[in-house]
């Protein structure tokens, strides 16, 4: 009898501590794909891929895990969002900005990003495969720097 009390005790104290299973708010789902604008939303593991998010104000948004496959960003504002572990395979980020945005084990096989901007972002462990990467500062190595014209 003392070994099941032990065990309900022990059972009932991990179920105390162990943190909810997080996902995405559906209303605030809702409201991003309605209004284009959804600042600061829940929106882990959504399912997004395929949608047109064209110029979308994402600022601040947690997007961890997201699917963002296929997705078109173009002039999406994601600044300082969290997108870590996000799947943006052959995503669109024309002129998009990713400045202080969490993008950490992000999947960016294939995604074509132009005129991106990326400024002090963290940036561990991507997947750059095939992705086309122009005038953005994401590199292996070097400096923002070299990616500002002499003068701006």
């Amino acid at each position: 009898m003392k070994r099941l009390f032990l065990s309900l005790s022990v059972a009932m104290v991990a179920l105390a501590i162990a943190k909810p299973a997080m996902a995405e708010n559906p209303d605030h789902v809702a409201r991003l794909l309605e209004t284009g604008a959804c600042q600061g939303c829940n929106l882990i593991g959504a399912e997004l891929s395929g949608k047109h998010l064209i110029g979308a104000d994402l600022r601040d948004a947690n997007l961890s895990y997201a699917n963002l496959a296929n997705a078109n960003l173009e002039g999406a504002d994601l600044t300082g969002a969290n997108l870590a572990g996000a799947d943006m395979t052959e995503a669109f980020l024309t002129n998009a900005v990713l400045n202080n945005a969490r993008l950490d084990r992000v999947d960016f096989t294939a995604a074509k990003m132009y005129d991106t901007l990326v400024v002090d972002a963290s940036m561990e462990d991507l997947t750059l495969t095939d992705a086309e990467l122009y005038n953005t500062a994401i590199s292996v190595g070097g400096s923002y720097e070299q990616f500002v014209p002499e003068g701006e």
